[in-house]
């Protein structure tokens, strides 16, 4: 079968199955704002950095409602489709996986899928909020304080999202939760140029002037926290509109005005906490506030958190160590303040953002009753850049999970079928990647164990957990220590190699709240910012003590993938056509190193040869 004129819509239509006839097909279609193509069941959207609204009105959702698939053109609105009839006749949850690297267009599709489950699950809106309302406006309050503008991304969600959407048995939508997984506390405090912290934060510091006022800001350039980079705006975006939406948002939501200015001034506070500066003080190792522009961010910091400004300045730069003989007050060196002061915004930050999501979740409600759901996953793609620290490390272990639930389903499974079913095919390779996925998450001995046993011993330094790694895996063929660094370590991902560098690995997997940050912020006189530090729980045994950030994490994915297994997957895979975000620009090189990365030419062959299979049969 020929490829017609402007491609086809679904590649097994292809005559030739290989990755030249995989690009030629989606830029063909690209060209002609033909974003969307199957293969098989599966969707390839191509992300067309552009409003193209006609492809997602209100009538192209009648279009799509109850169609049988594969009768209209290739479109997002068809899987969710396909998802909600499903669970309706066969009464079992679905989920929508979209996958894809950073700025492939992952959050607008998750969006569309929303929207479109609305429409279907929707009731008339009679009084107050509707829950799908809620869950949609739920979107850009999220993002507004789990976005930012990346290198690749100008809305780069820097947090994994699994949103589930509960329906009644008359197929309606009556409650849902929202999961979120890894916030990257680090942007708070490192932003590298042309990048940018959180979006909250310009969205507050282009305010209207009786909040700047309220909250002593000033331009967004005079912030520690946002000039590392000379990027304030994004283009064709305006800060000062968003700030409005995002409190409009925050209302449908149900968060309180009294909670939203709450919110701000935990958000004013850590752009002062950031201009705090120390000197050295009279005593040996210790510090002082630099000078009075140092002292006036302390003050403004402290009243916009309701506490102490005596009991802050101590809490940056001294430490209380109990002995059994005595409490010791010892100060900081000003670099090891500064330290302090940057430990402190992000664990502000990430208790605010988890605070967002659990009222998020209390003010949309969960159906107890509930049968079903529909689950749709927003999760970060494959990341490899110059420098990959325990984030990335994250990010790809996520995506190492995601890809093994790829393959055996569309592919263990199917084969799985055939041969119950007792028709004669030819068995298909394809990469089982269990082999990383044990290097990384085994117990003892994986790299996440060998991490929190680092952790739990004062002395281990970077460089003797990077010596242990080289150690227990210089046999492992997934392992590659590299010849002109003692402490980077590379994973062979299914993906491609990427090199690990471990300086802050420690650091960043060391899930704590400095004791002295924590008793100052639950005697703060504002509720809200002392119920974000509840008393932490008596401690029953001295190992219960630690709790590391990965540990947790792989408990949260492990969730997730229980989640994922038991329901009916659909799978989108987002593509970013080129990497300077603009439309109408297909590079074929960049292009073809995501296929590789995510639904690859021979997975697709392999998708390819499963259906002829099953034809054939």
């Amino acid at each position: 079968m020929e490829a017609a004129a402007g491609g086809v819509d679904d590649m097994t239509k292809l005559s030739y199955l290989h990755e030249p006839g995989v690009l030629q097909n989606l830029a063909t279609r690209y060209e002609l704002n033909e974003i969307y193509t199957y293969t098989g069941n599966i969707l390839i959207a191509v992300n067309p950095f552009q409003r193209l609204q006609h492809l997602y009105d209100s009538h192209m959702m009648q279009q799509y409602k109850g169609a049988p698939f594969g009768e209209l053109s290739p479109h997002v609105f068809a899987v969710a489709d396909v998802a909600y009839r499903a669970m309706i006749h066969e009464g079992r949850s679905n989920s929508i996986l979209v996958s894809g690297e950073s700025g492939a267009g992952k959050t607008e599709t998750t969006k569309m899928l929303m929207q479109y489950l609305a429409y279907l699950g929707g009731r008339a809106a009679t009084e107050g909020r509707t829950v799908e309302q809620q869950v949609l406006e739920s979107n850009p309050v999220l993002e507004a304080f789990g976005n930012a503008k990346t290198v690749r991304n100008n809305n780069s969600s820097r947090f994994g999202k699994f949103v589930e959407i509960q329906f009644d048995k008359h197929g309606r939508i009556s409650g849902a939760a929202v999961r979120t997984y890894l916030l990257e506390r680090s942007r708070v405090c490192q932003i590298s140029d042309p990048e940018r912290n959180y979006h909250c934060f310009y969205l507050l510091c282009a305010a209207p002037q009786e909040e700047l006022d309220k909250y002593k800001l000033e331009n967004p350039r005079t912030y520690h926290y946002l000039n590392k980079s000379n990027c304030y705006d994004l283009v064709g975006v305006s800060d000062a509109r968003e700030y409005l939406a995002t409190r409009r948002a925050m209302d449908i939501v149900g968060i309180s005005t009294q909670e939203q200015d709450a919110i701000f001034r935990v958000v004013a506070a850590i752009l002062h906490i950031g201009n705090i500066e120390f000197a050295k003080g009279k005593e040996v190792d210790s510090s002082v506030l630099k000078d009075d522009k140092s002292k006036f961010h302390l003050e403004t910091a402290a009243e916009l958190l309701m506490c102490d400004p005596g009991a802050f300045t101590d809490a940056l730069c001294k430490r209380v160590m109990v002995t059994p003989e005595e409490v010791i007050k010892r100060s900081l060196d000003p670099y090891s303040a500064t330290i302090s002061r940057d430990g402190f915004a992000k664990t502000i930050y990430s208790r605010l953002f988890d605070w967002l999501v659990d009222k998020i979740n209390s003010s949309i409600g969960q159906d107890a009753n509930s049968k079903c759901l529909i689950g749709v996953l927003d999760i970060y793609g494959f990341e490899s850049f110059k420098s990959n620290s325990f984030e990335q490390f994250c990010i790809n272990y996520t995506n190492e999970k995601l890809q093994q639930h790829f393959n055996q389903h569309v592919f263990k499974m199917e084969q799985e079928e055939y041969t119950k079913e007792q028709i004669d095919w030819s068995y298909i390779e394809f990469v089982d990647n269990q082999d990383v996925l044990d290097l990384i998450e085994k117990k003892p001995g994986g790299v996440i164990a060998l991490l929190d046993e680092a952790c739990m011993f004062p002395k281990s330094t970077h460089e003797t957990f990077a010596q242990k790694l080289y150690q227990t895996f210089q046999k492992h063929k997934r392992f590659v220590k590299p010849k002109l660094s003692r402490t980077d370590f590379a994973i062979a991902h299914y993906a491609g190699e990427v090199m690990y560098q471990s300086a802050q690995f420690l650091d960043k997997n060391k899930d704590y709240v400095v004791a002295e940050h924590q008793e100052l912020l639950s005697a703060s006189r504002c509720s809200f910012i002392a119920g974000l530090f509840p008393p932490p729980p008596e401690e029953t045994s001295k190992s219960s003590k630690f709790s590391s950030i990965g540990a947790r994490f792989k408990q949260q994915l492990q969730a997730l993938m229980d989640t994922l297994n038991s329901t009916e997957p659909h799978y989108i895979r987002c593509v970013k056509p080129n990497n300077v975000l603009k439309p109408a620009i297909f590079e074929n090189v960049n292009v073809m190193q995501q296929l590789r990365c995510g639904v690859s030419a021979s997975d697709l062959l392999s998708v390819f040869l499963l259906y002829c299979n099953l034809m054939e049969a």
